[in-house]
């Protein structure tokens, strides 16, 4: 089975999220001010957060920016959805810090072992 046959589900987003990303005129901080807002607004769930951490960091949007955009909606949504948002995005910043820190962990255990194994080649000649 291939990579995009295991995960349907994934690249169907993936690919309207680019095409979405691709028909706006928005600049990348206002579309992912947008794209916040819109979460809030449906009560997404927090992997959809968690998918959306990565683009909101690169467009340049800020923990202030996105807590103007918490309170500015909380008129309209109301409080409870705006603390539920809250939680999931505190949980998906904790995922997204948990995945980063693997991701270095493993890099620098691949580093330290090639390092060795250069070393024992050196060694050895």
């Amino acid at each position: 089975m291939d990579d995009q046959a295991a995960t349907p589900i994934l690249d169907t987003l993936s690919a309207m999220t680019t095409a979405s990303l691709i028909e706006s005129d928005l600049d990348p901080q206002t579309l992912m001010v947008a794209r916040l807002a819109a979460l809030v607004a449906v009560d997404a769930p927090a992997e959809s957060y968690l998918l959306n951490i990565g683009p909101a960091a690169e467009a340049g949007l800020t923990l202030e920016t996105a807590q103007s955009v918490l309170v500015t909606v909380a008129p309209i949504v109301g409080a409870p959805r705006v603390l539920a948002a809250t939680t999931k995005i505190v949980q998906s910043l904790g995922v997204a810090v948990a995945l980063s820190e693997a991701v270095l962990t493993a890099a620098a255990e691949e580093a330290a072992e090639s390092r060795a194994a250069q070393s024992d080649g050196s060694a050895a000649s």
